[in-house]
């Protein structure tokens, strides 16, 4: 058997592991800007799709079978993500006479679409939300039925998932605009504008229940997963058991769960994904593939799901009946991801990694990787198992401390705050938390990094070595910016003992410090023009955030704009984001056009001050 892994990254590496230790020979396919990345390496063969972005490379479905052709593969594993949930992909894999690790194209179809499980699920007496998931599609429908289904409501797209085309909307005058930004998302995302409507729960838990089916009519649940604590609609930190659910609750929502898989002919590895409130739970959607977080089903339960995956490919049947499962323990995870505590995701090139010890970390991280616009903005996860919650959340927090990764900004340190946060220790953690305490975590961490501004300076802008190397008549005055603050730093009065405990690198003025377990970005300010003069127009300037291709224009030349206007749409790492004005003034100059490429940094919109 050899196996062509469908995917990129920590992903593809996630599978070729388990096929190596299973005998399985494997081809790994990658783009221009992944030929050099640790799955390519790893992999028993490697085939070029050639080109960058997504729609080019990883969803061309004749480029990914010309590959296993050329390479001589006999079955596709589409990893998660992707083309994983595609039925025309699952098709076309059977079609050509390939093995395709994954569910039946029929079931991938049904269930692949929210709309279509969720008829599905209340045919079966699986709960569900009100809701509307008609074929009537225009505004005017839309509308009629958030306004009968009352509102808060929230807008999904039918297809994919990942939080992608979704938006939780409050009263209908936010209704169109809402429509809008959800179908164009969905459509870049999914290729389908296709959306749903339900009735919004406004502090659930988003508690999710592992399934496995076999072609000999068997079908489990491994237990249920708790990824309440999100951004952006998308997980970053996910635990099994979950805090709030009790051994019949977990046994209903099992049930349900594999009620629904059976009512759609399934096979293989699925994610039923439920919304609870009080006692009560309602299904969300079905994912037709293997979870990002299926490490801490496999901590718990001590299982390969992925081997469990190829086997039931095969045709073999699962190895363990519902009765024959044990579960150990406790196990969280957490998604690394490169960006800031905003949610901005940002590119770059790792400078420095150092793994930390004592948890698992699937990852494809190395030093010298370019984390590029064109994909998802998760560098890996990781996992700490333990016998109690407690020490699985002290675990896991004190592996973020130690994780080294310099070069672009990560949330490392919003992770490590978010599972040590009083709410998420109670087990209370619902998914409004972010947007509950995440500004007083940002405060928190920006705090921190005033605090050691002075000894990171010292340690970035000084040679390393003894304090006595030290020249202490060193007169040249050395100022820094730090979240746009500058600061005057007195190399006399620095703490020369904070040196033995920083790292850092440089790129042109800019350095990444890592003080001990805290992150900070610093800029050399020292020749800097003074604000206001000739040479400063930064604060006119509405610059790019992140690399992004330009969705839509906003501004208009001569228009007056007010302080959080949207005045630039860019597309990066798969999200749409808006980009807004800095300040009230003029809109001057506008240097960039729907479809174009903006670099981090490049100007976008030039401002000047109101007559």
């Amino acid at each position: 058997m050899k196996l062509l892994v469908a995917n990129r990254g920590e992903i593809a590496r996630r599978v070729i592991r388990t096929a190596h230790r299973m005998d399985i020979a494997t081809v790994a396919v990658y783009s221009h800007a992944d030929a050099g990345a640790l799955h390519v390496r790893e992999a028993g063969q490697a085939c070029a799709l050639g080109g960058n972005a997504s729609s080019e490379t990883y969803l061309r479905i004749d480029k990914l079978l010309a590959a296993a052709q050329a390479c001589g593969a006999d079955a596709v594993h589409p990893g998660y993500g992707f083309l994983s949930e595609n039925a025309a992909f699952a098709q076309a894999v059977i079609d050509a006479g390939l093995m395709w690790v994954g569910p039946p194209p029929e079931a991938i179809r049904i269930l692949g679409s929210k709309s279509s499980a969720k008829m599905l699920a209340q045919q079966r007496g699986v709960p569900c939300l009100p809701g509307y998931q008609g074929e009537d599609q225009s505004d005017q429908r839309l509308v009629a039925e958030a306004a009968r289904i009352g509102y808060p409501v929230m807008v999904k797209a039918a297809a994919g998932g990942g939080g992608r085309g979704m938006r939780l909307v409050a009263q209908a005058a936010d209704l169109p605009a809402a429509l809008h930004s959800a179908r164009s998302e969905s459509q870049s995302a999914f290729g389908s504008g296709e959306l749903l409507l339900e009735r919004a729960l406004l502090a659930p838990r988003h508690v999710e229940v592992q399934v496995f089916a076999d072609s000999h009519g068997h079908c489990i649940h491994l237990g249920e997963r708790d990824c309440s604590v999100q951004r952006r609609h998308q997980k970053i930190i996910e635990e099994t058991p979950s805090p709030a659910v009790d051994a019949a609750m977990r046994e209903r929502m099992g049930r349900c769960a594999v009620e629904l898989a059976q009512a759609a002919g399934y096979v293989g590895a699925g994610t039923v994904e439920f919304l609870v409130e009080g006692g009560e739970f309602f299904l969300m959607e079905m994912n037709t593939r293997l979870q990002v977080e299926h490490p801490v089903t496999e901590a718990v339960t001590g299982l390969d799901l992925v081997e469990w995956q190829l086997r039931v490919a095969r045709g073999e049947p699962l190895p363990l009946a519902q009765h024959e499962l044990r579960f150990e323990g406790h196990a969280i995870e957490v998604r690394l991801c490169a960006e800031d505590e905003t949610f901005a995701p940002h590119t770059g090139t790792v400078r420095r990694f150092e793994a930390p010890a004592g948890v698992r970390f699937d990852h494809a991280i190395y030093a010298g990787l370019e984390v590029s616009p064109h994909y998802d903005s998760m560098l890996g996860k990781l996992v700490a198992h333990a016998p109690t919650r407690m020490e699985a959340i002290a675990r896991l927090a004190s592996a973020l401390d130690q994780a080294i990764l310099l070069g672009l900004p990560t949330n490392r340190r919003l992770l490590a705050a978010c599972l040590r946060h009083p709410v998420f220790v109670a087990g209370q953690a619902l998914i409004p938390f972010l947007h509950e305490h995440g500004s007083a975590l940002r405060a928190q961490l920006q705090a921190e990094e005033s605090a050691v501004v002075q000894a990171a300076a010292v340690s970035a802008f000084l040679p390393q070595g003894p304090a006595q190397a030290l020249a202490v008549s060193f007169n040249r005055p050395l100022r820094v910016r730090h979240r746009n603050v500058l600061v005057a730093v007195d190399l006399r009065e620095a703490e020369v003992r904070e040196l033995s405990r920083s790292l850092s690198v440089r790129e042109g003025n800019r350095f990444h410090i890592q003080q001990g377990r805290i992150d900070l970005f610093l800029e050399d300010a020292t020749f800097d023009p003074p604000s206001g003069s000739p040479g400063s127009a930064g604060a006119n300037e509405l610059r790019a955030p992140f690399n992004g291709k330009v969705i839509a224009v906003k501004a208009e030349a001569g228009a007056t704009v007010a302080k959080g206007d949207p005045l630039v749409i860019l597309e990066s790492m798969k999200l749409e984001h808006s980009i807004a004005a800095t300040r009230s003034g003029v809109v001057r100059t506008i240097h960039v056009q729907p479809g174009q490429q903006a670099a981090t940094s490049q100007v976008l919109v030039t401002l000047e001050a109101a007559p």
